[in-house]
């Protein structure tokens, strides 16, 4: 069975949430992703995408039985056709959570083995709006900011009120710019800066933070977690599940600006760092001149290092530290190995590797420092 986009399909039955910020839902023994929707619904579906003979993707465009946690959504072009980066405003944020609880149990269950049977824990602020310090915005042929609409090129113009997850101390300015470039918006207050396609036109070319009772200088264009309370809150549970040592030997595995390195020197740690921007690594090394950082590949500048470490943090991409770089950090066989992830998916991936090699989970958490989305950040705490 095929439909082509735009087919509208119901009454559907919508069942269990899948990692992506959709539910799963069966037609005719055929799988569909459906957006805008909740566990138990009766919606009709609008089609959206039908390129595969095992499944389709869709929006609920008509909810004819809504769950108990719905509520309209704060945005008006988040829902159906509009903008693509918020994918739970039709939730509450206490269902918004659980829905992300089960993904994150289901991927580690399914992926690594593990069964997982905590919670998705809440960070300020309790609204789930403008906690956002960093937002990349595309101009449209009129000259507005715009946001991309979900799986497409399409721009979805920001509404009056602006993007409501945008910090409300960063400074924004519409109509101002060329038709096709990027408009990126980092930090807030008198610590911020305007880019436009990667160049500064407003503000600083150094961003200010504070965290992890540190000082942190960033650049405009560098990364930095997005959420004003996600570094202090991922450290202290980095910090909490390793209990580092005085005179212990640390590494800081996908840097960044030396988040983690900086508390762990704090705590009387030798740390090496690796991080492949060059940018990211001299601001680490003026964030945290105690401790030692190479730029490059982490397979590769970790296989020169020492053979015996006692803490290892990893703070990878999406795609996970993989085979490759797990194997070279269970080989010097450290005490404890923090694993912060922004994907639960490739978390349980290597989950399964470290386990397999001897290694078992001590504790992980789940943190909701992007509300509103499907997105959820863990901290996995692995022991030999």
């Amino acid at each position: 069975m095929t439909w082509a986009p735009g087919t509208v399909i119901g009454p559907v039955s919508v069942g269990p949430p899948a990692h992506g910020g959709h539910c799963v839902a069966r037609v005719d023994g055929k799988v569909v992703f459906v957006r805008h929707a909740l566990p138990g619904e009766i919606v009709e579906v609008s089609i959206t995408e039908d390129a595969h003979e095992r499944y389709a993707r869709g929006d609920a465009v008509r909810v004819l039985e809504a769950a108990a946690g719905r509520v309209p959504a704060p945005c008006p072009v988040a829902g159906p056709g509009g903008c693509g980066g918020c994918d739970l405003q039709h939730a509450d944020l206490a269902t918004q959570r659980e829905l992300k609880r089960q993904v994150v149990a289901e991927q580690l269950r399914r992926l690594g083995g593990y069964e997982w049977s905590g919670d998705v824990e809440s960070v300020p602020p309790e609204s789930g709006l403008g906690w956002r310090t960093r937002m990349r915005y595309q101009v449209t042929a009129t000259g507005q900011l715009g946001l991309r609409a979900h799986r497409s090129h399409d721009l979805i113009e920001l509404p009056e009120q602006g993007c409501l997850l945008a910090h409300p101390d960063q400074p924004v300015r519409t109509g101002e710019y060329e038709p096709g470039c990027e408009v990126v918006v980092a930090g807030r207050g008198p610590s911020s800066a305007v880019l436009v396609d990667g160049e500064v036109v407003e503000g600083v070319a150094t961003i200010v933070e504070h965290a992890a009772r540190r000082t942190w200088r960033v650049a405009a264009n560098g990364f930095w977690q997005v959420h004003e309370a996600a570094a202090d809150t991922l450290v202290e549970a980095v910090m909490t599940g390793l209990e580092p040592r005085r005179g212990d030997t640390a590494w800081d595995l996908y840097c960044g600006v030396g988040l983690f390195a900086g508390p762990l020197v704090d705590a009387g740690v030798a740390v090496r760092g690796v991080e492949l921007s060059r940018r990211a690594v001299r601001d680490a090394s003026r964030n945290v001149p105690e401790a030692r950082f190479e730029a490059g590949r982490v397979e590769q500048v970790a296989r020169r290092w020492p053979n015996r470490v006692d803490l290892v943090v990893c703070d990878p991409p999406r795609t996970g530290v993989g085979k490759v770089v797990a194997e070279q950090v269970v080989r010097r066989r450290p005490r404890r190995i923090a694993y912060v992830a922004c994907d639960p998916a490739a978390l349980g991936r290597d989950v399964a590797t470290f386990t397999a090699s001897g290694y078992s989970v001590r504790s992980l958490r789940a943190f909701d420092i992007f509300p509103m989305t499907h997105h959820v950040e863990c901290v996995a705490i692995l022991e030999g």
